[in-house]
């Protein structure tokens, strides 16, 4: 009986092991599955965190591969990457760093290092990049200096801790300072060490007090962190504006006035120079500037150049961006500068020699540019191109016209065979009468009518409209080239397309520039938000619906996508057989200039290629170049309708 019921139960035992099996199997299956579809949809090229160093004389670089041997040590693996070789954009991608950063002369990074310094730096004071681009990365720094050099002392490292943190980066370890006079740097980088083992291995961080008996200034707090609360509101855009503004409390707590020198005020004081130069800027004499644009930088690493590449030809890689003038006469809801700038109805500032300005621009300029050598995609050929610029555009921030040796400056850059691209703000039209040629023109149209134009730019001068009119009718007496530049702000004038066609009339210009406005952050002189945005889709709109009311004495010629930018032309002059000349012969421009004699906008044109035409594939990117395109992860309130 025993027998025979042990022998029946056989079947469901067996039928019990194969159910068993079986799901197991089918289990094993689905985890291996989806674990392979995980890495499809989020593939992560950086499997290993990294140890990142920026060094000069070596010691930095020393001290990251005893941390690399360390870690190794302790079955903890990271790669060892020296920053020059290291491509910033590729920084959301990873989940833990580990920085040894050098402060080198002036409290500046290491040479090779500085565009690595420089990225975070920017993409920390870039609204784009939001406080969620490093998100999910924890980082640690630890800082190599001397304290002999003052206030000086690991600024690199202080700086990367700080930036690293606005970006969303998690510090799991406070940044530690070592003295390499202090004879005990060794000591301080171990115990630092030691922490950064401790918090691997236990997944824990260590908070700023902890610790306390490890030699050296470990746990400090960065020194612009105390005024974090201030600067999170001073939110600027980085492709254009000239600098951050100085915090009211800093200002209010004995902000410097203006100097005087020769008994006239310096235009650019103390409190303004020092934030301009913090963002990158390069201050020319007492009022002027230069910057290095980002598009320079992009077509220098063969990413594409600007909207004025698409529409012109210019080659971004060899255009300087400045201004004579830091000074303005509008205070515009879209300033770039959240108005910090020095105000005026006339030049009442100290004056510098033209030919100094521009001998101090093409240095600076070219300064800038030798910074991008060893830049991944920056070719010898290119960077060599670009340390000899053609192209200058006059319009970095303020109104250049204002600036009383105008004149003397253009002269001077078409001296060198430098092309000008000149803004400006159609204040001045006895200033635009007599301005000798330029390579182009333009007028800053933002609005068509008075009331809209005193709510947007909210000018000096009680005749502003009349100024405006003026300026729009001198413009049609230039015989070069000439634009209207039109930012559209959504809310305020996009919905003005009769008004601003009837402005046709009176400059009669060659082009009409139509740019969507570009976001500068909110401030107490702005209430502008991303709300005020237009997309590139609502850009295309208002073009097509502007040269729709030209009547086809104006067409859509050419897009940037990129800028959110399309380019309206006069038909009669620039299409020819079907075919658009938009772009600028820049050779026959300078001989023209040269030879003295009358010429007009007809004389140096030349064709457009079909990829920057309106509606191209392309959407305005030259086909010639590599587009790289950026991981995003910062909110936004917005959705993209159609």
């Amino acid at each position: 009986m025993s027998i025979s019921t042990s022998l029946s139960s056989v079947p469901a035992r067996l039928t019990l092991l194969a159910l068993f099996s079986a799901t197991t199997f089918y289990c094993l299956y689905k985890s291996r599955r989806l674990r392979h579809l995980k890495h499809k949809l989020h593939p992560n090229p950086n499997p290993n965190p990294k140890i990142l160093f920026l060094s000069e004389t070596g010691t930095a670089k020393s001290l990251a591969r005893r941390l690399h041997r360390l870690l190794a040590s302790n079955d903890v693996a990271f790669d060892l990457v020296d920053c020059q070789h290291y491509e910033p954009e590729d920084l959301p991608k990873e989940t833990l760093l580990l920085l040894v950063a050098s402060t080198w002369q002036d409290g500046g990074p290491p040479v090779a290092s500085r565009f690595f310094a420089t990225w975070i730096a920017e993409a920390a004071a870039d609204f784009r990049a939001g406080s969620l681009l490093l998100s999910r990365c924890r980082f640690a720094v630890f800082g190599v200096g001397s304290r002999a050099y003052g206030d000086s002392f690991n600024a690199v490292a202080r700086g990367l801790a700080t930036h690293l943190r606005a970006l969303g980066a998690k510090e799991v370890v406070p940044l530690c300072e070592g003295d390499v006079d202090g004879a005990d740097v060794d000591a301080v980088f171990d115990g630092w060490g030691e922490k950064v083992v401790a918090v691997l291995k236990g997944g824990g961080v260590v908070e700023s007090g902890d610790d306390d008996d490890v030699a050296g200034e470990c746990g400090v707090v960065s020194s612009s962190e105390e005024d974090s609360d201030v600067e999170s509101s001073e939110i600027v855009d980085l492709e254009d504006i000239a600098g951050k503004a100085p915090s009211r409390k800093s200002v209010a707590n004995g902000g410097e006035s203006n100097g005087k020198l020769n008994g006239r005020r310096e235009m650019v004081t103390p409190v303004i120079r020092a934030n301009l130069e913090k963002q990158g800027y390069k201050i020319i004499g007492s009022h002027s500037g230069v910057k290095i644009c980002r598009w320079t930088k992009a077509q220098l690493r063969g990413r594409g150049g600007c909207y004025k590449h698409s529409f012109y030809g210019i080659e971004s890689h060899r255009c300087m961006e400045a201004t004579p003038s830091l000074a303005c006469a509008n205070k515009c809801v879209f300033c770039w500068r959240h108005h910090t700038n020095p105000v005026g109805k006339s030049w009442q500032w100290q004056m510098d020699d033209p030919i100094e300005i521009v001998n101090s621009a093409i240095d600076l300029h070219t300064n800038m540019i030798k910074q991008m050598k060893g830049v991944p995609g920056v070719t010898l050929e290119r960077l060599t191109e670009g340390l000899s610029p053609r192209h200058c555009a006059l319009s970095l921030v303020g109104e250049p016209i204002m600036y009383p040796e105008i004149n003397a400056l253009v002269d001077e850059l078409h001296k060198r065979r430098i092309s000008t691209f000149l803004v400006t703000n159609a204040q001045f039209p006895e200033k635009i009468k007599s301005l000798k040629p330029v390579t182009q023109l333009y007028v800053s149209v933002d609005a068509a009518t008075k009331d809209s134009l005193k709510a947007i730019d909210r000018p000096l001068f009680g005749d502003f409209w009349e100024r405006f009119i003026d300026s729009l009718t001198a413009l049609k007496q230039k015989h070069q080239r000439t634009v209207y530049r039109l930012t559209l702000v959504k809310g305020w004038n996009t919905e003005d397309v009769d008004a601003y066609s009837k402005l046709f009339s009176i400059g009669e210009p060659d082009f009409v520039e139509i740019k969507g406005v570009t976001y500068c952050g909110s401030s107490t002189t702005s209430k502008l938000t991303m709300e005020n945005v237009p997309w590139h889709t609502d850009v295309k709109a208002f073009s097509e619906a502007l040269a729709l009311k030209s009547q086809g004495e104006y067409e859509v010629a050419c897009e940037h996508a990129h800028s959110c930018c399309v380019l309206l032309a006069k038909t009669n002059k620039f299409k020819i057989d079907g075919q658009w000349y938009t772009w600028i012969d820049y050779e026959k421009f300078n001989d023209l200039v040269a030879s003295g004699r009358t010429f007009d906008s007809r004389d140096y044109m030349t064709a457009t290629p079909s990829w920057a035409f309106y509606g191209s594939e392309e959407g305005g990117f030259d086909p010639g170049q590599l587009r790289y395109r950026k991981e995003r992860r910062h909110k936004s309130s917005r959705n993209q309708s159609g």
